[in-house]
């Protein structure tokens, strides 16, 4: 099974088992990681932001229009951050490795 490593904002570094298809959000639900996701995946809101591993980012699909709409709303935003319910594991994207920002901000609170 893929894994994918979630790094905490204070450095702590956790890895999980990453079934394909799941999105990193549902990943990180799945085991039980602070990764919020207000809007349930349903690219309504920025909560779900992660920091994607520089090495990492260029293997990702490209974000849509909306996605970077949202990620404009997003505490913390660095040139490597996306989405966590836009990115869904592949083979490709076995040992994955993503921040969780310091921070969220929920537009829709």
């Amino acid at each position: 099974m893929p894994k994918m490593t979630f790094i905490s904002p204070d450095g702590r570094r956790q890895a999980v088992d990453a079934p394909l298809g799941l999105s990193v959000m549902e990943i990180a639900h799945r085991h039980e990681i602070e990764l919020e996701g207000a809007c349930e995946g349903s690219l309504a809101c920025s909560t779900c932001h992660v920091i994607v591993a520089p090495e990492w980012y260029e293997l990702l699909n490209e974000a849509t229009e909306e996605e970077e709409d949202m990620l404009d709303l997003a505490f913390g935003l660095s040139k490597t951050s996306r989405l966590g319910c836009q990115i869904r594991m592949t083979e490709e994207l076995d040992g994955l490795v993503v921040t969780l920002p310091a921070g969220t901000r929920n537009a829709k609170a």
